[in-house]
């Protein structure tokens, strides 16, 4: 079982990827999923999506559009795979009466605990994804050489940086995207019973809308578990907090409540869509290989 979620990993990688290079070309910060405004934007440098774009390319020129994103492909094929395949086996435990559907809540616990399980066994490739995409040029030759150095300058622990936001955060995204994306799926096919396949716009609709949600409840958390990750990338003498309460204290202090939705606008416009096109590609993939849902 595990293979088949491994192949439908694969396929959406394909396509996700895909999505991720041209929502980059559309004035997005690609490889960091807003990891530049979230880290360097502030109150008082006014940087925006085509500022930082224009900060990024005379920094490193259009490669650096692309930061990181080597190790963003290696880690979405295990993180999707155990997402997938861990959701699937909780709702089946859940599952006990077979007469009815699984309700929402259901779904958002199995959701929610898929999501714990796969970003701990990746966590420390999320890390070093975001050290890589705010990295100077030059800094490090390869994803190994970054490995070697981050680990010898800050030891093993710095790998787990900003791993209690992100798991605060991923219970509320996993869980809100998953089951309101069954959710209106299924939905959908109540009320059009003589459809067995809900189609691309739909299923594009449904990840999109249910991948919006899951960000709106759980940004925050996220953007402080993206400033811990990248503590070692600032510069020599700057104040940094070490903690995830000291670190909300500090962005609600220097830049009000909205500074906690830092970056959440080229967060929307590259995740919604590639989410979408990765649930779409999912749910085709796995009625080809024959995989079925609970």
């Amino acid at each position: 079982m595990l293979i088949n979620y491994c192949y439908i990993a694969c396929f959406c990688i394909v396509f996700e990827v895909g999505m991720k290079y041209n929502v980059a070309e559309s004035h997005t910060l690609q490889p960091t999923k807003g990891g530049v405004l979230q880290v360097h934007a502030t109150k008082s440098n006014n940087l925006g999506i085509v500022s930082g774009m224009r900060h990024m390319l005379q920094e490193g020129g259009v490669r650096s559009l692309w930061r990181g994103n080597g190790i963003n492909i290696i880690k979405i094929a295990p993180e999707s795979a155990i997402k997938f395949m861990a959701y699937e086996q909780l709702k089946r435990l859940i599952h006990s009466d077979r007469n009815r559907d699984l309700t929402i809540g259901e779904r958002f616990v199995a959701g929610s605990t898929a999501g714990v399980i796969s970003q701990t066994a990746i966590y420390p490739m999320e890390v070093l994804k975001t050290r890589l995409a705010l990295r100077r040029t030059g800094q490090y030759s390869s994803i190994l050489d970054a490995a070697i150095k981050i680990h010898k300058h800050e030891g093993a622990k710095c790998f787990y940086k900003g791993y209690v936001p992100n798991l605060l955060g991923i219970i509320p995204y996993a869980g809100i995207d998953l089951a309101i994306y069954e959710t209106l799926k299924r939905m959908y096919l109540t009320r059009h019973s003589q459809v067995e396949d809900p189609g691309v716009l739909v299923l594009l609709a449904c990840g999109t809308c249910s991948s919006t949600c899951g960000q709106l409840a759980s940004y925050p958390l996220a953007l402080v578990r993206t400033r811990l990750q990248a503590q070692g990338t600032m510069a020599a003498g700057s104040t940094q907090e070490t903690s995830m309460v000291g670190m909300f204290r500090s962005i609600i202090q220097t830049e009000g409540v909205t500074g906690l939705y830092r970056g959440i606008a080229p967060n929307f416009m590259k995740v919604a869509p590639a989410v979408g096109i990765s649930y779409v590609v999912y749910e085709h993939v796995r009625r080809y290989l024959g995989v079925t849902m609970t």
